[in-house]
């Protein structure tokens, strides 16, 4: 958000502004800072092949799959319904890589019937996939490392007792299946999570993958996941996309020297990409002050934005009605009838009822994972790029909700 003459905006669109003509709440996305962030992202890589696949459980929306497509991404989609939305949007299937979680074969069926790229995550499907496909379709092979990424433990994946993946000590195992039923494994994948302050783990992830690499002879690519740290507060450290780049570059080029021939160098960015980009617009219902607390109280909470209770995630919340007002402490709570707090004890200028709080970085997992408790309505999306803004997704109605219940009488 950019403060000029006293107020808000965000890709040159006025944001009290966006919020009088869509209402409260409101999501709204700046293509501007995605495109910012994947050219960051891209430009890091030097002399390899890079492929960046966005990670679409962040954000579905189909007109931010089509800004992603029109960058240049491909796709990284983890249940047979966002193969479906990638393809609606454009995408080619081998643009798109499916990596899904205990499903069943049915589910990798789908994929493989889509034509989309497939990658395992556990020996019982790749031994059914084997028995299924043979050699007629290759696979990618997404193995669990055992690396711990130092994230929240809900977004770990790469710990010891992590559902996701196959152990890299079953190695043994994967390779026997190979063999007996000549599966050609085109791609390698490791994910250790999200939320990865110190690059040392993408190249400690890395020395793991090339010395395994050696023994899978017919890859195309090498797939590193994500999980890059970005800024939620003011003096938040990130990962050092830059250092990152320099250095896991080099290696890979060494790597592809000694494998005997260029593969592709892949990465999965979803919060990289959406997270600064998206602001979740809130209006104040009601100022309440008790003995110990004055909370503000909104017209959205915990079914538009899961992140701060389910996460204890931090979002920082500014006041878009009042930026020259005086400073107070606050506690932002939502209008779900459970503890929804969005932000305790937090130093906003001071809130009025009826003002509007920006609450930032909520571009990932914020419409993605809302939900409709309370028999509550989820709010519209607007996309904003160079002074336009443009309604992606309309406010869901009471209708909606009816629409797939059916009357007992």
């Amino acid at each position: 958000m950019d403060l000029i003459n006293n107020e808000y905006y965000s890709a040159g669109v006025k944001l009290t502004g966006v919020a009088h003509d869509f209402g409260t709440p409101v999501y709204v996305y700046n293509a501007e800072i995605i495109q910012q962030q994947y050219e960051t992202l891209s430009k890091s890589f030097h002399g390899i092949t890079l492929r960046i696949q966005y990670a679409c459980k962040a954000l579905t929306n189909l007109s931010i799959l089509r800004v992603m497509k029109n960058l240049g991404a491909g796709l990284d989609a983890v249940s047979i319904q966002e193969v479906q939305l990638g393809l609606k949007a454009g995408f080619r299937p081998d643009q798109i890589l499916f990596t899904p979680n205990c499903v069943s074969i049915r589910e990798i069926i789908a994929g493989v019937e889509a034509g989309v790229r497939i990658n395992i995550d556990n020996i019982s499907i790749l031994e059914q996939f084997g028995n299924t496909y043979g050699s007629n379709v290759p696979c990618c092979i997404r193995l669990n490392p055992h690396i711990s990424a130092g994230a929240h433990h809900h977004i770990q994946t790469g710990h010891v007792d992590s559902k996701f993946g196959i152990s890299i000590h079953q190695l043994r195992h994967i390779h026997r299946l190979i063999k007996t039923f000549g599966i050609k494994v085109n791609g390698l994948h490791i994910h250790t999570g999200s939320e990865i302050l110190d690059s040392s783990v993408f190249l400690k992830v890395a020395d793991l993958m090339f010395d395994e690499a050696e023994a899978f002879p017919d890859l195309e690519f090498i797939d590193f996941g994500s999980g890059f740290k970005v800024a939620y507060k003011e003096g938040d450290v990130t990962t050092d996309i830059g250092d990152l780049g320099k250095t896991l570059s080099s290696r890979f080029r060494d790597f592809c020297r000694d494998y005997g021939r260029d593969l592709e160098l892949w990465f999965e960015p979803g919060k990289f990409l959406v997270s600064e980009a998206g602001i979740l617009l809130v209006g104040v219902n009601v100022v309440k002050q008790t003995l110990a607390t004055v909370f503000a109280g909104v017209d959205s909470g915990q079914n538009h934005l899961i992140r701060p209770m389910f996460y204890d995630a931090y979002h920082d919340i500014v006041n878009i009605s009042n930026p020259e007002g005086r400073p107070r402490v606050y506690t932002v709570v939502g209008y779900i009838c459970e503890t929804d707090t969005l932000g305790w004890d937090r130093k906003i200028n001071e809130i009025r009822e009826g003002d509007v709080l920006a609450i930032k970085n909520a571009g990932a997992y914020g419409f993605s994972m809302s939900n409709n408790y309370n028999s509550r309505l989820r709010p519209p999306e607007v996309l904003v790029n160079h002074g336009k803004a443009t309604l992606i997704r309309r406010r869901e109605t009471l209708d909606d909700l009816l629409l797939t219940q059916t009357e007992f009488s």
